[in-house]
């Protein structure tokens, strides 16, 4: 008898482009490579892909076409690039692309097979016109848009989204795109009196004090989620899984244990798949004191993802 196959989970990585940082800048950029190196030997059931760039017509779904092309050639105002806190570089411009293909090749894979990510993305706080936090280019927003449109090409109706938004920070940016657009319906869980320090109003926000640890904290990821299925029907989830609740990350002044972050990825991934839709995440921030710590928290968060991966498989059987 054949052994069974490990289900396979597609996984989109642009760790080639590594940002040229001055030394002591405070973003872990090493975090992806290691992430990937990880990945690679713990869970052989991860595809490991190469993303490709987003295309201006892609970005331009979301972002004005004059942030796109002053990003693109380096003519963006230096405020703007002090805003988003990265040196602009041409590495910078093709990773902040990458980062957003990357997602929407998560969002096309999970389609075909439930669940699927992006090593990267997250980047939450990039507005239509702007970029900030580390945050280039939206890749949920973006990649949200896309499926909306290849959706409307071949199927009746309009696809909706669900952005649940698990990033220890406000995810502003995502919720300016969407203001009052009924077809994505955005979830915000985050430290209350964390950046940004003045926030968008998402669909749902929950703000939570400082030092919240993990029975508060998925207490109140229970409600958010029974709120979301109470208002909301979505085809499509985009998860960002950000490692920075946990109780190591210098920048999330939130005290989740591992054991709370995983219960937290489970919650969320059981909630998509007990009513079969299908699931893309990204990694977004985690910025632990030990970079050690934040690759482990996402790691783990992989090993989640990788279970549910196995039950879209054994369902199509």
């Amino acid at each position: 008898m054949r052994p069974a196959q490990l289900p396979t989970m597609q996984v989109f990585y642009a760790t080639q482009f590594v940002l040229p940082l001055p030394l002591g800048h405070r973003f872990p950029m090493a975090k992806y490579q290691l992430l990937r190196d990880r990945l690679a030997v713990e869970l052989p059931q991860i595809k490991l892909m190469q993303a490709m760039p987003a295309s201006d017509g892609e970005l331009a779904l979301v972002h004005n076409p004059a942030y796109i092309g002053a990003i693109s050639d380096g003519s963006v105002d230096p405020r703007l690039m002090r805003e988003i806190g990265f040196p602009w570089s041409p590495a910078m411009a093709e990773r902040a692309r990458r980062s957003v293909g990357a997602t929407i090749a998560a969002c096309r894979a999970a389609f075909r097979e439930g669940v699927a990510a992006n090593i990267a993305g997250g980047t939450h706080h990039a507005y239509a016109d702007k970029g900030g936090g580390f945050c280039v280019f939206n890749d949920a927003a973006v990649a949200s848009r896309l499926m909306q449109a290849e959706w409307a090409r071949s199927k009746p109706g309009t696809l909706r989204v669900a952005i649940v938004d698990l990033d220890v920070h406000q995810g502003n940016g995502t919720a300016s795109i969407f203001h009052g657009d009924s077809s994505v319906f955005t979830v915000s869980i985050h430290g209350a009196k964390n950046f940004p320090f003045r926030k968008e109003a998402s669909d749902l926000d929950v703000d939570l004090a400082d030092g919240c640890e993990d029975d508060e904290y998925l207490h109140a990821l229970d409600i958010a989620l029974d709120e979301l299925e109470r208002r909301f029907e979505p085809g499509l989830v985009v998860y960002l899984a950000g490692a920075d609740p946990h109780e190591g990350d210098r920048l999330g002044r939130l005290k989740l244990t591992w054991d709370g972050l995983q219960a937290r990825d489970r919650r969320v991934f059981d909630w998509a798949w007990q009513r079969r839709i299908p699931l893309a995440f990204a990694m977004a921030g985690g910025y632990g004191t030990r970079i050690e710590d934040t690759v482990q928290a996402q790691v783990n968060t992989f090993r989640v993802a990788a279970e549910y991966r196995g039950r879209w498989q054994n369902r199509t059987r």
